[in-house]
């Protein structure tokens, strides 16, 4: 087990809603429902500006009908019209079975917050831990038993960003595994001084352990994730690159860390924005260069995978392999409409 540092450069109108996307915009993220905010007037103004709609106009055609999900990015400045459930309702939400997206890549979560395994030559690395400890024991604990993996096994957990949805179920796999926490810098700083978010739904905070920053790697036995760092969501937020194990096949994964613009109340939301702007263009190039052919998130709302692993069939193309040019596609999405806020928030 070993955690390298290596600090590289970091250059950091609405549409109508089709069947598909509603079940979608029925989920999103806790944070970013807390966290929005009612446009000033130059705000709203603005949305109808030519810059605005360019962004939002090259969002929506990067998104085609595939990605359509990815467009509620936009909803802080295009309001949503359909009510958006509650924090508590999305805490209530049954949670989907458990299941293999890939070989060496388990989903444990809930319908709209998202807990992976991967299992290592040895032991498992656990990313993200659900909101609270009675989530983690009922759904990611007893999820991994009943996919055949073995919870005393984790000996990592990754902590995507310092939001309690995320953290929450730290506790249990502490004090049931004694198993070992990372998270940036910047983040484990937040969660140690003045929490963005709490709600009493959420478990209290990991104590400090293990920091890993941009260009790092979290490795197990045979299994290295790499780390980027993609600030915005927070500014501490990291994303994973990994090697996806598919039969005979292997396939190169990124799980984005932190999607939604749930900083429109804080006074630094255009230095989170900006980057915002320029982690989705910087780990764009990456992924071009390394070939990545599937994006993964830690909410089901973004990625779908509750419903990729109902489809997923023995024999059949697998539904989270999206393709390079796909994942180019999304990353794009959520480029523009960054930059599409931005000419909003800057009014």
């Amino acid at each position: 087990m070993f955690f390298q540092q290596r600090r590289a450069p970091t250059r950091l109108v609405a549409e109508a809603v089709d069947p598909t996307r509603r079940r979608f915009l029925k989920l999103g993220c806790a944070c970013c429902i807390m966290a929005a905010a009612p446009l000033s007037r130059l705000e709203a103004q603005a949305v109808g500006s030519a810059e605005v709609q360019r962004h939002l106009a090259a969002a929506r055609e990067a998104a085609g009908t595939d990605l359509t999900p990815l467009l509620r990015l936009a909803d802080v400045i295009v309001p949503p019209t359909e009510r958006r459930p509650s924090m508590e309702e999305l805490i209530r939400m049954p949670a989907p079975p458990p299941g293999r997206a890939f070989d060496n890549l388990v989903f444990l979560g809930s319908e709209w917050v998202t807990a992976w395994a991967v299992p290592t030559s040895d032991g498992i690395i656990l990313i993200d831990a659900m909101d609270n400890d009675e989530q983690a024991e009922t759904i990611t604990d007893a999820g991994m038993r009943r996919t055949g993996l073995d919870p005393t096994a984790v000996k990592l957990l990754v902590v995507t960003h310092g939001h309690g949805d995320h953290y929450g179920g730290c506790g249990h796999f502490q004090r049931r595994y004694g198993i070992r926490v990372v998270m940036s810098g910047e983040d484990w700083r937040m969660v140690e001084t003045k929490l963005e978010f709490d709600l009493p739904a959420w478990g209290r905070p990991p104590k400090r352990d293990i920091a890993v920053e941009d260009g790092g790697k979290v490795a197990l036995g045979d299994t290295a994730l790499d780390v980027i760092a993609t600030p915005g969501h927070t500014m501490g937020t990291i994303s994973l690159l990994m090697d996806l194990k598919d039969g005979g096949a292997t396939h190169r994964g990124l799980l984005w860390g932190g999607t939604a613009f749930n900083f429109g109340r804080q006074p630094d939301r255009i230095r989170r924005l900006q980057a915002y702007i320029d982690g989705t263009a910087r780990t764009r190039e990456i992924a071009a260069r390394q070939g990545v052919d599937v994006l993964l998130s830690n909410h089901t709302g973004w990625d779908g995978a509750a419903q990729k692993l109902a489809a997923k069939r023995p024999g059949a193309p697998n539904p989270f392999v999206l393709g390079k040019d796909t994942v180019q596609r999304a990353l794009t999405v959520m480029h523009e409409c960054a930059r599409a806020t931005m000419g909003v928030w800057n009014a």
